[in-house]
């Protein structure tokens, strides 16, 4: 298996040689950007596999099998044997399904759940998905599970709505597997290598899990974003708001921020408030929904592309002080037009993580060619035994006007400070209990008179 899938490409490696390579990665990409000293050690895993709480893994029929059309469910036409489905991993840079057993990294409890399907699938003659005819029913399961909680949730995804016998599969799929909590049916039907459909419906339990990352509490659902190593994911996390260097006082905007991890350990660790900033709105709603399940009320959410957002705030002339930036871009880095604007705010200090340290040297070169110097670069080994590294950079502002800075300090004047009730409010921060969460229960609790009058931050 190894060296055939796509997955851990260092398996081979000491692990203490992949650090150490990681390391010099890094450095060697912010070479010239930061003074000396700057650079920190790397943070390993102590027990660095079986990490992944995420695993996706596809069904497809076994080569030179006969491509069945129509079994759909128990007591479909085609017989089946487990050597006639395949569940696994795609081979490198290929499309090509490579069956496994075990997997190095994966929870093995998620692996437990792919092969009890696998054999309910054969026992019940349930096809699986061809992609190239269309055809079958099965396509992929997704397994989540809480790295505290211990909760799972798996995600059937079916090329079909309807689902025959779903609560006799779910009573056997239970029963092998009781870790399961919650089983939930997603429907994709079109011809494409796109895992989930928009369709769902619960099959067994609430639907979700529940698990708990650097104190909080979080909702997982089948499609909500959480990251697959939640281990590590704490000790990122625990760095990035440790160099945040936050008192009591500052006013936090969390860029890119999903489903409001981050903005809300930092909104229960020091931030006076905290504005977190996505364009996904699902991914907004979840955040809205956390913080109202954790108590937490000094953080709002604003479903935005995050550079319209900053450029909209620079442009209003507010400046809250002492304002502290976080940010988490995807792979692909931030904008020169979200950097721009960021400077423009000029906040104290700028805390960058990034899963992808090429680009994120890249961004950090604007901001240093705009008034910031990098105080300290961490790298994050978020995925032991591939080539793969998170790190994260805090930049200063290399000086702050002190006569400006101790009057915004003070809260003099400025709509970050005064709570306003005029209808007409429509600074691109303000913020209200948003009008689309799907439930009370995930949106969060509306604010009190003194704490937040609408359209105004809390």
């Amino acid at each position: 298996m190894f060296g055939r899938c796509g997955g851990c490409s260092q398996l081979d490696v000491p692990y203490e040689a992949q650090l150490a390579a990681k390391q010099q990665r890094v450095a060697a990409l912010f070479e010239g950007l930061a003074p000396a000293g700057a650079m920190l050690p790397i943070i390993g895993m102590e027990e660095p596999f079986h990490y992944r709480n995420k695993v996706i893994s596809p069904y497809a029929p076994a080569k030179g099998k006969a491509r069945r059309a129509g079994a759909k469910g128990k007591g479909g036409n085609a017989k089946l044997t487990r050597d006639d489905i395949l569940t696994g991993m795609y081979e490198a840079g290929s499309h090509r399904l490579i069956p496994t057993d075990a997997c190095a990294i994966e929870n093995e409890i998620a692996k437990r759940v792919t092969l009890a399907i696998r054999d309910i699938m054969a026992r019940w003659s349930m096809e699986p998905y061809d992609e190239d005819a269309g055809t079958g029913f099965v396509r992929h399961a997704v397994v989540r599970v809480g790295h505290e909680s211990g909760e799972v949730l798996v995600t059937v995804v079916t090329n079909g709505d309807e689902f025959p016998a779903s609560k006799a599969f779910c009573r056997e799929l239970a029963k092998r597997v009781p870790e399961i909590t919650t089983i939930v049916q997603n429907v994709n039907t079109r011809q494409t290598n796109v895992i989930l459909g928009e369709k769902e419906r619960v099959l067994y339990g609430p639907g979700f899990i529940l698990d708990t990352l650097c104190g909080l509490s979080f909702r997982i659902s089948s499609q909500s974003f959480y990251q697959v190593n939640a281990t590590q994911t704490e000790v990122l996390y625990d760095e990035a708001i440790r160099l945040a260097g936050l008192t009591g006082a500052e006013t936090v905007i969390d860029a890119y921020c999903g489903t409001g991890t981050i903005g809300l350990v930092a909104a229960k660790r020091g931030a006076a408030r905290v504005i977190g900033v996505d364009a996904v709105e699902s991914a907004i709603r979840d955040a809205a929904g956390n913080a109202r399940h954790n108590g937490v009320r000094n953080a709002a959410f604003v479903a935005e592309d995050a550079t319209a957002f900053m450029e909209e705030l620079a442009a209003s002339g507010e400046r809250p002080r002492p304002l502290v930036l976080l940010m988490d871009p995807p792979r692909a880095g931030s904008t020169p037009a979200f950097l721009a604007a960021a400077c423009a705010l000029a906040p104290e200090r700028i805390v960058y993580i990034s899963c992808n340290p090429a680009t994120q040297a890249r961004d950090v070169r604007q901001l240093t060619e705009s008034g910031y110097v990098v105080r300290a670069i961490r790298p994050v080994d978020m995925f032991p035994h591939t080539d793969h590294v998170e790190s994260i950079v805090m930049l200063e502002k290399k000086s702050v006007s002190a006569p400006a800075a101790k009057a915004e300090r003070r809260g003099d004047g400025g709509r970050f400070d005064r709570a306003s009730s005029a209808a007409t409010e429509t600074a691109p921060w303000a913020v209200s209990q948003s009008e689309d969460c799907p439930s009370e229960s995930e949106c969060p609790a509306a604010p009190t008179e003194g704490e937040l009058q609408q359209k105004e931050v809390r």
